[in-house]
């Protein structure tokens, strides 16, 4: 096994909730992929991060999700009051949140330090729940993106992504319309671009906002994506 696709088993083999931090008002977790944020509608979609993290808190209450495929940090509020204060929070856009991908290609990061993706996106109503970039009716989504390591070897990039809206997918569809899917998407990639990793490479790796209490501003940090020839620290 090459040294890119032993990268990729050690995301596929690292499946347990990590909690990050506890106190009375926040729990802040790390969250493997192909594990629902919430529970779904039947039977057996009830398996998820809320379930599993409410039989330890039984007070911990969901205020924002990940999708099922992305693994990274997502905090849960410990009763109704400090999860009206992050909500609110969130919905302000007062939450820094950063994620790392791999994408195919080489990506143009152009000549600032970060680049910016401005493209409105919409539902794809004949085939939900894709999106799809839509200047006519789209809601206005914007993306940061830098570029960290381009291996030429596999042709693929590692990059960080700030998203400054929150639109559902938007990461996975705008990285699609620049030209770059994320590797192992499968609502986005095609069918070459999903066979490179058997997982959507995709981690929200930052997540930054005031405790919902004391005020204090918090960083949690938790990378895990490197390329081939980048130079690794176990983080």
């Amino acid at each position: 096994m090459n040294e890119f696709c032993e990268t990729v088993q050690r995301l596929i083999d690292d499946a347990d909730i990590q909690v990050v931090f506890a106190d009375d008002a926040i729990v802040v977790l790390d969250k493997p992929s192909a594990l629902l944020s919430v529970p779904g509608r039947g039977p057996d979609k009830q398996d998820c991060l809320s379930a599993r993290v409410q039989a330890q808190f039984s007070d911990a209450l969901v205020v924002h999700r990940l999708d099922m495929a992305t693994s990274g940090l997502i905090v849960m509020a410990r009763g109704a009051e400090a999860q009206r204060t992050l909500t609110e929070a969130f919905a302000n856009r007062m939450v820094a949140k950063c994620y790392e991908a791999v994408v195919s290609g080489a990506v143009d990061a152009g000549t600032d330090d970060w680049r910016t993706i401005d493209l409105p996106i919409a539902v794809d109503w004949p085939n939900r729940p894709r999106r799809v970039i839509n200047p006519e009716n789209g809601k206005s989504s914007v993306t940061r993106l830098q570029v960290v390591h381009y291996d030429a070897q596999h042709d693929v990039t590692h990059v960080l992504l700030e998203p400054l809206t929150g639109r559902t997918h938007q990461l996975r569809v705008h990285l699609q319309a620049i030209g770059h899917p994320i590797l192992g998407d499968a609502l986005y990639g095609p069918p070459e671009v999903l066979a490179l990793s058997p997982r959507l490479l995709l981690h929200a790796s930052k997540l930054c906002f005031a405790h919902p209490v004391t005020g204090q501003t918090l960083q949690f940090s938790c990378q895990r994506l490197k390329c081939v020839g980048e130079p690794y620290t176990k983080r």
